[in-house]
């Protein structure tokens, strides 16, 4: 059963009511008595991830390339270089 949100216009009290789809729209306010109780338009409470989905796989467009593959190769080499220098002149200086 969907969880609806009702919000009363006249008293602003609000409320979540689990109801059927097939039940009728709640219209008095159980907070002030008014027939001012209407639901309120909420956003989904899923969302689709991952691959397999619509967004990822068929909407005709072709997937990013994932950043490691972005990256240009110099830098890559240049990195790993870097670090094996390093400690080698930490440990000299002790």
């Amino acid at each position: 059963m969907p969880i609806y949100a009702y919000q009363c216009g006249s008293c602003g009290h609000a409320r979540d009511v689990l109801q059927k789809i097939s039940d009728p729209q709640l219209t008095r306010c159980p907070a002030c008595g008014a027939e001012a109780f209407t639901k309120q338009l909420t956003a989904a409470g899923f969302q689709l991830k991952g691959t397999g989905w619509y967004a990822t796989d068929f909407s005709g467009r072709k997937p990013a390339a994932p950043a490691a593959e972005v990256a240009a190769p110099s830098a890559t080499k240049k990195e790993a270089s870097a670090p094996a220098s390093t400690p080698a002149a930490a440990s000299s200086d002790s």
